[in-house]
């Protein structure tokens, strides 16, 4: 379950299932996606709250702008029937936050309105205010949601870094702390080349609150790598079946892509260990490995120990090799055989 207090770097990830609308307004695949997200090891899933009078003005749907390449071109949808289709309303979101509850998963929606945010933080009191990158310029919202006092989680992918630090200005300054950001790419797909994991370091640097990774990438290898970044989010879309028709379903996870996703994070974080050179080994395994000093050559009592009289092999048991100059110049007190442990009480 979600605890700000435990949202630090190089924590282990908190992994949220972005099921986003890839519900495609059916309820019971919405609750099927919110079992296999749980199978797979997801802490919580994510949906969007919005309406057709929350997310798109009226100049959208009169342009008929379509944002996915499965409805462009056709004629039998308009963008506002699907807006109106995909969304979810009051009586479904009480539902899937129900049903989360009964499976012991996080439930979680994105707001578009402050309408949407009293829903969510007033009555299904969701642990954390997740804001789109679409709205970290929006000045007024960010107040509202900021006077909400729930942790924020926020996508930065829209936006430069003045647009970021305006946010996170504004956030703060009207009550809200706990601020996580998430490093994010707004598009869908983004090459490999404009993923830039090492944003996350920036935004650490320079925000001084903990960082995650929001994908759109394909697959898994960035949010696998982004562990290694120390983040403390990852959130992944979510579909049960990339071919199905829908806004995000191809750039989504399917179920053994997420399930990947948690393992690593399960065991990723683990991996990474501490800063400090801890040796793990056995002082025995130690010894069985590393090398002692030995006789290259047969060595008489008396005789005066030179380097090329000294070589170094297994086991580790003897005299460390970084001590050959303490031996070079010393009598030799008895004979030393070939190949034999030299040991300090030999001079």
């Amino acid at each position: 379950m979600f605890d700000f207090a435990k949202m630090k770097d190089y924590c282990k990830p908190y992994v949220i299932a972005e099921i986003g609308s890839n519900h495609n307004g059916d309820m019971e695949l919405a609750k099927k996606m919110i079992d296999k997200a749980k199978e797979c090891g997801a802490d919580c899933v994510k949906f969007q709250s919005w309406s057709k009078d929350t997310v798109f003005s009226k100049k959208v749907y009169q342009d008929n702008y379509f944002l996915s390449d499965d409805y462009r071109n056709r004629t039998d949808y308009t963008l506002e029937e699907i807006v109106d289709e995909y969304h979810i309303g009051v009586k479904e979101h009480r539902l899937l936050k129900e049903y989360c509850d009964s499976v012991c998963i996080d439930f979680n929606s994105t707001p578009f309105s402050k309408k949407e945010a009293d829903l969510l933080v007033d009555e299904l009191n969701v642990p954390f205010i997740k804001v789109a990158s679409m709205d970290l310029n929006n000045i007024p919202f960010l107040k509202y949601l900021a006077g909400k006092k729930k942790p924020m989680v926020i996508s930065t992918g829209l936006c430069d870094l003045a647009d970021v630090s305006d946010a996170v200005r504004c956030i703060r300054a009207n009550g809200c702390q706990d601020v996580i950001l998430l490093h994010c790419v707004s598009i869908y797909p983004p090459k490999d080349e404009e993923t830039n994991l090492n944003n996350i370091d920036m935004l650490r640097n320079n925000f001084n609150c903990p960082v995650g990774y929001s994908d759109h990438t394909l697959g898994t290898i960035a949010p696998i790598m982004s562990i290694a970044k120390g983040v403390c989010i990852i959130e992944k879309h979510f579909t049960l079946d990339k071919d199905m028709v829908g806004w995000d379903h191809k750039i989504s996870a399917d179920p053994e892509e997420l399930r990947i996703i948690c393992q690593a994070a399960d065991c990723g974080y683990k991996m990474l260990g501490s800063y400090a050179k801890i040796v793990n080994e056995s002082q025995e395994r130690r010894e069985a490995f590393q090398r002692s000093i030995v006789a290259a050559k047969p060595i008489s009592k008396g005789q005066t120990i030179q380097e090329e009289d000294l070589d170094y092999k297994r086991p580790g048991t003897g005299i460390p090799p970084k001590y050959y100059n303490f031996l070079i110049g010393k009598e030799a007190k008895r004979d030393i055989s070939y190949d034999e442990l030299i040991r300090y009480e030999d001079f």
